[in-house]
């Protein structure tokens, strides 16, 4: 081994691993699950994502366009508020298993450039499997609000958790 590994291997023997993620019976049926921090959504993200994923609406690029159609200000693409949203939710819901989809999903606010999202989900929903003993489908509804508490979306996701 060289000097590098040598220090690799010293490195990780001192780390501490911890166990991350909630298991199956945190999962009770009415409980909130209220997310990280928020996420302050910028120019430059709603820039990137949208020439990225080629999202060439002018709302979400040109204040001027948007102006003329009625808005405050750029409008922040619609699917950059959902992945946001989703993202905070995943180290509480589904760090455990495989994501299974999302239902009636609705945007009922527009997010602008500036805006800070926030995010908390309910569990509607645990059904143990009869299959796989040990695993569950678990279903939330997820709400994302802005910075005044506005809800912004809202949809129904389910995961396969296992442990």
């Amino acid at each position: 081994m060289n000097d590098q590994s040598n220090t690799d291997l010293a490195f990780m023997e001192k780390a501490v691993l911890w166990d991350k993620g909630n298991y199956i019976d945190d999962f009770e049926e009415g409980k909130v699950f209220p997310h990280h921090w928020g996420r302050t959504l910028n120019s430059g993200d709603n820039s990137l994502f949208s020439a990225l994923t080629q999202l060439y609406n002018p709302l979400y690029f040109n204040a001027e366009f948007a102006e003329s159609e009625g808005h405050k200000g750029i409008v922040v693409a619609p699917l950059l508020v959902f992945n946001t949203v989703l993202g905070m939710s995943v180290d509480d819901l589904s760090l455990r298993g495989p994501f299974l989809g999302i239902s009636d999903c609705l945007f009922h606010r527009t997010v602008y450039e500036g805006d800070t999202i926030t995010s908390r989900s309910t569990v509607l929903k645990r059904r143990f499997s009869e299959s796989k003993k040990g695993a569950a489908v678990v279903t939330w509804k997820t709400e994302g609000f802005n910075q005044d508490g506005e809800l912004v979306i809202e949809y129904v996701r389910s995961n396969f958790l296992m442990g």
